[in-house]
C-alpha cells in the first residue's frame, strides 16, 4: 500500500478518502503470507432481529454455497432480497462459513445501497479467514471514504488477518487510525495491536502498547508472551509470566502452553516443574495441548522419564502426542527406543517421520535413516523442507551422490521449499560427495545466502583440496560485510593444511583475534597443529600444543601423532600417544596409528609391546570400511570381505587389476602393514583393503568414464593410495576417495592431494 494513503487519512476531518473501489493499486502492492494464530477473541457480533418470516429460518439450517444460493434465489423471487436481514445473513454465511464464498458475499455487498455496520465488518472479517488481509485494508479504505466511521469491532477482524508483509506496510497508520477513533483503550483492539506488532517484529511497539494499556486481560498477557516467543526471547517470556503472578492475573492454559514452550526452548526445568505445579495447585483442566506441551518440555530438558509418565496418564493422545515421545527419545540418542513407539503410532504425519528420520541421523545411522524415508515415501506422506535437510545430511556421510541428486529433483518438482537450509543442506552433500563443481552452483543460484552458506562453501572447497579457491572465497565473504565465525574459521585454517600453505594458515590464525575478536578454542588450535605437523614443523606444532590457553585434547594431539608417523618421528609420537591415552585408555586408533610407525621404522619388538597391551587391555581395530554407491544403492566393504553377492567378480577383478597395475610399474608398499610376517603375507593384506574392493567393485558395476566415488571411515594407506593414481591412469576412470581425514581426486595418475595427506 502507497505509505501516503492511511497517511493522508490522518489529516482530513471528518475521516474521508477519496481511494477507488477496486483499490488496484493497493491490490498490487500486497504479498500474501501466512497468517498467525490470534490471540484475542472479541464479543460475537449481533445480527438485528430477524423478521417473523418462515423464509427466513430456512437460513439457519444452510450448510453449503449451493444451498444458500437457492435460498437466495427464492429471496429473489419473493421480492426479499432487498431485506436487511437476508442480506445480513448470506453475507455472514459466505464470510464465515468454512466453504463460504467471498466473492460471492461480494457481489452480495456490491447490491447493498448502504451496508450496515453489521455487514462492513463481516466482510472484513471474511477476508481475514480466507487469508487475504489487503483486500480487508481496501474494504477498509472504502468504509472510509464513504464516510462509514470504524467501530471497536472494526479493527480486530482487520488486524486479525494481517501478514507480516502487511503489517509491516499499514500496522503504524492503522495504529494512528486507533487513536484517532479512540478505540486505543478499547482491550479488543490493544490485544490485536499487540499481536499486529509482535508478528512484524515490532516487539518494542507491542511492549509499548502492551505497557500503556489502561486495561488488560490474560489474552493481552499471552500476546505479549506469544510476541517474545515468537522472537525467540524467551527469558522475557519468563519475566512476563513471572509478573502475572504479582499482578494476581489469573493464567490460562494458552498461558501455560507458552510459557511451557519458552522452558522447551530454554530447557529450563526448574520453572518447567514450577509450570507444572501450577496446573496441579490450581486444577487447571488438563486439555490435550497442555499436556503435550508439558511432554515436549520434559522431553526438551532430558527428562523422558516424566514425558513418559504424563504420556501414558494421558485419556486422550493425538499425533502431536506420540511425537512428542519419539523426538524426545530420538533426540536423547535412544532411536530404538523412539522406533518403538514410532512403530506403535496409530497415525503419522510427516513431522512424526522426519522426527524419526532425524534420530538416525543424529546418531549417524544413516543407511536406517534413508530406508525409513524410503518408508514414507511409499506411505504416501509428502515430506517438507526439514525431512529433505535430514536426508542430504544422510546422503552427505554416506557419499550417496546419486541418491542426493534425486533428492534435489525430487525437491524442484515437488516445490518443495528450498529455503537457505535446504540450500546449505545440499552445498553440503555435494562437497562431502566430492562433487564441488556443483556445489558451486547451488552456491551462485541461491537467492539468499547467509553466513553458514559461506562457511559450507568454503569448508566443502577446502576439504576438496581447493584451498586457494576457499581461500578466495573467505575474501569474497569479508567483501560482503558478512563476519566469519569459529566454524568460517576452521575451514578456512582446514584449506590451509590440506594445501599446505603454513605462512597464510599462520596470519589467519593470528587474524581470528585482531581483526574479528574471535578467541581460538580447542579446535582451532588443533587444526594449527595439523597445519604445522603435516608441513614437517613437529617442534613449533608441540610448542603450538604447550602453549595453549585451554588442556589440549585428544584430537589435538592425535594431529600431532599423525604428523609424527608421516615424518618417522617416533621419540614424539610416544609422547603424544601417552597423552592421548591418559584421555582415553581405551582409543583404539592411538594404538594402530602406533603400531603402523614401529612397522614403518622396523622397530618390531617396541610394535609387539603395543599389540600385547591391546590385548591385555581388550582394545580391538576400528576394522577399514569403505562405502560406494551403486544405482542409488550403499554397499559395504570392510577389509577380506567376502560377503558381497559379487564377491567372485570382485576378487576376480582385483587379481585383473593386480597384473595390470604390475605391469605399469606397480609394486605394494607394505611399510605401514604392522604384522611382523614375510612380505608375501603383508602384500596379501593390503591386497584386501577394502577400498580396494569397493574400487573394484565399481569398475564392474559402472560404465566407461563413469566415476567412482568411496567412502572409507579411515585414513587412506600408502598403497591404497598409491593403487588408485594408477587405477585412474590405466582404466581412464575418475576415482574420489573420502577418508578420515580428507578427500582425494584421482585423475590421469595424480591425486589432487598432491600426496600430502
Amino acid at each position: 500500500m502507497p505509505p501516503s494513503l492511511l497517511h493522508k487519512t490522518l489529516l482530513y476531518s471528518p475521516l474521508t478518502l477519496s481511494t477507488s473501489r477496486s483499490s488496484t493499486t493497493l491490490m498490487k502492492m500486497m504479498t500474501m503470507a501466512s497468517v498467525s494464530p490470534t490471540h484475542f477473541t472479541p464479543h460475537t457480533l449481533t445480527q438485528p432481529h430477524s423478521l417473523e418470516n418462515p423464509q427466513l429460518s430456512l437460513f439457519d439450517n444452510c450448510k453449503s454455497m449451493d444451498y444458500l444460493k437457492q435460498l437466495h434465489s427464492q429471496t429473489i423471487k419473493t421480492g426479499m432480497t432487498s431485506n436487511p436481514v437476508v442480506q445480513n445473513r448470506i453475507v455472514a454465511f459466505c464470510c464465515k462459513h468454512e466453504s463460504g464464498d467471498m466473492n460471492y458475499a461480494r457481489h452480495v455487498f456490491d447490491t447493498i445501497p448502504e451496508p450496515s455496520m453489521f455487514v462492513w465488518n463481516t466482510m472484513i472479517k471474511g477476508y481475514s479467514r480466507i487469508k487475504v488481509p489487503e483486500n480487508g485494508v481496501s474494504m477498509y479504505l472504502e468504509m472510509l471514504r464513504r464516510n462509514v466511521e470504524p467501530d471497536h469491532y472494526t479493527f480486530p477482524f482487520l488486524l486479525k488477518g494481517f501478514t507480516r508483509d502487511i503489517a509491516l506496510e499499514c500496522g503504524r497508520e492503522l495504529h494512528g487510525h486507533v487513536v484517532k477513533c479512540g478505540f486505543h483503550s478499547n482491550v479488543f483492539v490493544q490485544n490485536s495491536l499487540v499481536n499486529m506488532y509482535s508478528l512484524c517484529g515490532l516487539i518494542d511497539m507491542a511492549r509499548c502498547v502492551f505497557d500503556t494499556s489502561q486495561t488488560r486481560d490474560v489474552v493481552t498477557w499471552n500476546a505479549m508472551i506469544s510476541g517474545y516467543n515468537r522472537i525467540k526471547q524467551f527469558d522475557e517470556s519468563m519475566k512476563l509470566f513471572d509478573e502475572m503472578e504479582k499482578n494476581g492475573v489469573l493464567r490460562t492454559s494458552v498461558t501455560l502452553v507458552l510459557v511451557l514452550s519458552a522452558c522447551s526452548k530454554l530447557k529450563d526445568l526448574n520453572m518447567g516443574k514450577r509450570v507444572h505445579e501450577y496446573v496441579k495447585e490450581c486444577k487447571v483442566e488438563d486439555d490435550l495441548r497442555l499436556e503435550n506441551a508439558l511432554i515436549d518440555m520434559y522431553a526438551a530438558c532430558g527428562r523422558m522419564d516424566l514425558a513418559l509418565g504424563i504420556f501414558q496418564n494421558m485419556k486422550t493422545r493425538d499425533v502431536i502426542s506420540w511425537t512428542a515421545i519419539v523426538a524426545g527419545f530420538a533426540n536423547a540418542g535412544e532411536v530404538d527406543l523412539a522406533r518403538k513407539y514410532f512403530d506403535q503410532m496409530p497415525e503419522r504425519d510427516y513431522v512424526s517421520w522426519t522426527a524419526m528420520i532425524d534420530g538416525y541421523v543424529r546418531v549417524n545411522r544413516f543407511k536406517e535413516a534413508l530406508a525409513l524415508f524410503r518408508k514414507m515415501q511409499t506411505s504416501n506422506i509428502r515430506p517438507d523442507e526439514f525431512t529433505m535437510v535430514s536426508i542430504l545430511t544422510a546422503c552427505a556421510h554416506l557419499g550417496a551422490l546419486e541418491l542426493g541428486e534425486w533428492i534435489k529433483t525430487y525437491i524442484d518438482k515437488n516445490k518443495i521449499k528450498n529455503d537457505v537450509y535446504v540450500g546449505n543442506a545440499l552445498i553440503d552433500m555435494y562437497s562431502k560427495c566430492g562433487n564441488v563443481e556443483k556445489a558451486q552452483r547451488i552456491f551462485k543460484k541461491m537467492p539468499r545466502i547467509d553466513k553458514f552458506t559461506w562457511t559450507a562453501m568454503i569448508v566443502g572447497l577446502g576439504i576438496n583440496g581447493h584451498g586457494e579457491e576457499a581461500l578466495d572465497m573467505f575474501t569474497e565473504m569479508l567483501k560482503a560485510s558478512i563476519a566469519p565465525d569459529e566454524i568460517t574459521y576452521i575451514g578456512v585454517l582446514c584449506a590451509c593444511t590440506h594445501t599446505g600453505m603454513v605462512d597464510v594458515g599462520r596470519k589467519l590464525f593470528a587474524s581470528m583475534t585482531t581483526q574479528h575478536g574471535i578467541e581460538p578454542n580447542v579446535a582451532h588450535y588443533g587444526c594449527m597443529v595439523d597445519l604445522l605437523g603435516r608441513a614437517g614443523h613437529l617442534k613449533e606444532a608441540h610448542e603450538v600444543i604447550k602453549n595453549m590457553p585451554m588442556k589440549p585434547n585428544s584430537t589435538v594431539w592425535g594431529a600431532l601423532l599423525g604428523a609424527c608417523r608421516v615424518h618417522k618421528d617416533a621419540e614424539m609420537a610416544e609422547m603424544a600417544a601417552k597423552q592421548i591415552l591418559e584421555l582415553e585408555p581405551e582409543n583404539g586408533a592411538v594404538y594402530v596409528l602406533l603400531c603402523n610407525m614401529y612397522a614403518a621404522c622396523d622397530r618390531w619388538e617396541n610394535l609387539r609391546e603395543v599389540r600385547q597391551m591391546m590385548i591385555d587391555r581388550g582394545i580391538k581395530k576400528t576394522p577399514g570400511c569403505s562405502l560406494i554407491e551403486m544405482n542409488g544403492i550403499v554397499h559395504e566393504f570392510v577389509a577380506g570381505d567376502p560377503s558381497h553377492p559379487k564377491s567372485e567378480e570382485i576378487y576376480s577383478k582385483l587379481d585383473e587389476m593386480k597384473t595390470d597395475l604390475k605391469f605399469a610399474g606397480y609394486s605394494p608398499d607394505t611399510s605401514e602393514v604392522s604384522l611382523d610376517v614375510g612380505e608375501e603375507e603383508k602384500e596379501s593384506a593390503l591386497y584386501r583393503h577394502s577400498e580396494k574392493l569397493a574400487i573394484a567393485f565399481g569398475l564392474i558395476s559402472s560404465g566407461p568414464g563413469v566415476t567412482i566415488r568411496v567412502v572409507k571411515n579411515l585414513r587412506m594407506c600408502v598403497d591404497c593410495h598409491h593403487m588408485a593414481k594408477l587405477v585412474s591412469k590405466m582404466y581412464n576412470r575418475e576415482i574420489v576417495v573420502r577418508d578420515k581425514t580428507r578427500f582425494h581426486h584421482f585423475r590421469h595418475g595424480s591425486c589432487s592431494c598432491k600426496d600430502f595427506w
